[in-house]
């Protein structure tokens, strides 16, 4: 418990000691993103906040990490450094997409490779079970190299992608506690207490972002606890408290957000001829502000909806993988149709400009 308590507390203070000398240090040099046709903020404004967000983390969990039990996530810390690298390069200088994909591709095999992380069983979904090692091991690449892509992708207005990277810690962190895994629950409160010194930079007037360096770091994180938590339901008592039948599911629940919007804006791409990487102002963020929200009553609005997610999930997961997720699917496309008829009412009363 203490270890916990003072991950956070440590990676809390350092970032939220570093931040301001980070933003100095962006202005001084000039170092901005200037918002172009599809940013979301009008003024130039430093995006180095991962540079604190990674500092703080890593820092706190090399204090922290229990004895021990620092061999268990040594494969990810190393998996961060080279995403901490391709971050802060594509934030001052951006990369081409191919260098950034093969940089978070090297990461995620680092995690599968050396630590034997990956996902084993597809748990009933579409009728399958377990999974020969070689689809289990290009399978798991696939999932954390999205789940890096998805937070890469919703981190578009203040405040979004810290609010829900922090909600995942938290949730996840507490259960790692209970189930007595203590190596992740240092690192999931190590996470959480530099998103939530970040926060207070990134609320509206937003000081500084986190860049791809942050969002691709707190993706990475995620996808490793989502793979973890699925994977730990066959060490823990079945029929327990903390035991879930629907895990798949309930982790689809908490990454709802990033995995669908990303999953929606790609096939929308696709579906109109163009690259599904071809980069546009469809996100269901910019569908908000586009229908008048403020960057925090749309992070407001979105943070709401995936806590709605998570909490149908849990309460919804004696249904099963495959149905509970075709449920989740169906609400969130649900949800992204109303958010388009929406605009569509309020520009045809005249409400917005066209």
């Amino acid at each position: 418990m203490f270890a916990v308590i003072l991950g956070f507390l440590t990676a809390f203070t350092l970032t939220y000691l570093a931040l301001p000398v980070i933003i100095r240090i962006a202005r001084d040099k000039h170092l901005y993103d200037v918002p172009n046709e599809r940013s979301a903020h009008r003024e130039p404004t430093p995006a180095l906040g991962g540079i604190g967000i990674f500092g703080g983390t890593v820092c706190a969990v090399i204090l922290w990490m229990p004895g021990g039990q620092f061999w268990t996530i040594q494969y990810v810390l190393a998996a961060l450094v080279i995403i901490f690298f391709i971050g802060v390069k594509d934030d001052l200088m951006p990369l081409s997409p191919t260098k950034k994909f093969i940089g978070q591709v090297t990461a995620a095999l680092i995690v599968v490779y050396k630590s034997g992380l990956k996902v084993s069983s597809l748990y009933g979904i579409l009728g399958v079970y377990e999974l020969p090692d070689l689809f289990s091991f290009v399978l798991t690449i696939v999932i954390i190299v999205g789940i890096i892509n998805a937070f890469n992708l919703i981190d578009g207005i203040n405040g979004l992608a810290g609010s829900i990277g922090l909600l995942a810690s938290l949730i996840w962190g507490g259960w790692f506690f209970l189930v007595g895994h203590y190596d992740l629950a240092v690192l999931a409160a190590c996470l959480a207490g530099a998103i939530t010194a970040f926060l207070k930079f990134n609320f509206t007037p937003a000081r500084i972002f986190m860049g791809d360096t942050g969002s691709m770091m707190i993706g990475l994180i995620s996808a490793v606890f989502a793979i973890r938590f699925i994977e730990l339901q066959r060490e823990i008592p079945q029929g327990g408290s903390y035991s879930f039948n629907a895990a798949p599911a309930i982790a689809l629940g908490i990454l709802i957000l990033p995995v669908f919007d990303t999953l929606r804006v790609f096939a929308r791409r696709l579906w109109q001829g163009r690259s599904p990487f071809t980069p546009d102002r469809a996100h269901i963020h910019h569908l908000l502000l586009d229908g008048g929200l403020t960057h925090m009553q749309a992070t407001a609005v979105l943070v709401v909806i995936n806590l709605i997610f998570i909490a149908v999930a849990f309460l919804c997961r004696h249904f099963g993988n495959g149905q509970l997720i075709l449920m989740e699917l169906t609400l969130a496309l649900s949800l992204s149709l109303l958010a388009y008829q929406w605009i569509k009412y309020r520009r045809s009363n005249g409400k917005l400009s066209a």
